[in-house]
């Protein structure tokens, strides 16, 4: 039996999946780098999340870990259940712990999809974004390549992260944006993609949305991810923990209603 969603559902990637997802950031080690320090435990959070509480909806990254993310996602979930979305991001490397720095080249980014395609076990991609917008490589050359792969069939829809309005717009000129995934918490909240998805009909995958802990810490999760609900019906929190105690808390919190 398939646990109820803890905030009701929401569509990305032509899928009805739970409107609070998980995301993976943080089962790394520190610095998003390298594996955990307990990996059972990240196994532990990651089943929790879809088998416990009813979470559907599951962010991961190639550059968490970088690999090292999607490869616990793949040795927790693997065979997915049909309902689970399982989205991923390319284009970006880690040259070190804490250090983060896009990389656009088509060449790479083709790469990055067939490597996640195996780490993950998968066949195709449901929703693959392009984790940064390389601004030494045309913006026309890091989506051709994407859209080439979702032709070819191992991408099945693109989004994109960190993006302005502007920059929504003009990959809709060639094709459809399937979500868009963007920081936004009750500390940063003057983000105007959230508006432009509204009018567009986009999902906004709100990552960050406790700000790394820091709001639990001042509020508990209930306050700040109530907000980020009352946004509209098209935002998705994707909150992070490695702690099966705190991801207990922050379900709870939006089953029981703001504070």
């Amino acid at each position: 039996m398939i646990p109820a969603p803890p905030a009701g559902t929401i569509t990305i990637a032509g899928k009805t999946v739970s409107r609070l997802g998980f995301g993976t950031m943080r089962l790394t080690g520190p610095g998003t780098w390298g594996d955990p320090d307990d990996r059972d435990r990240a196994l532990t959070v990651l089943r929790q999340a879809v088998h416990t509480h009813g979470i559907s909806h599951i962010d991961t990254a190639d550059a968490y870990g970088p690999h090292t993310a999607e490869q616990l996602v793949r040795d927790a979930l693997y065979p997915y259940p049909d309902h689970v979305l399982i989205a991923t991001k390319v284009g970006m490397v880690r040259p070190a712990p804490g250090q983060w720095k896009p990389l656009g080249n088509p060449f790479y980014l083709r790469a990055c999809v067939e490597a996640s395609l195996r780490r993950l076990k998968m066949e195709r991609l449901e929703l693959c974004y392009l984790h940064r917008i390389d601004p030494e490589v045309a913006l026309d050359d890091q989506i051709a390549v994407l859209h080439a792969l979702q032709d070819e069939g191992k991408i099945g829809h693109i989004g994109l992260s960190k993006v302005a309005p502007d920059d929504i717009r003009y990959v809709l000129k060639h094709r459809p944006v399937a979500a868009v995934q963007n920081v936004l918490n009750t500390t940063d909240r003057d983000d105007p993609a959230v508006e432009i998805c509204r009018d567009l009909n986009i999902p906004y995958v709100a990552y960050r949305p406790l700000d790394g802990g820091i709001l639990v810490h001042a509020h508990g999760p209930a306050t700040p991810l109530h907000w980020l609900l009352s946004q509209g019906s098209h935002v998705a929190p994707i909150p992070s923990t490695s702690q099966p105690r705190h991801l207990d808390e922050i379900v709870a919190a939006v089953q029981d209603g703001p504070a």
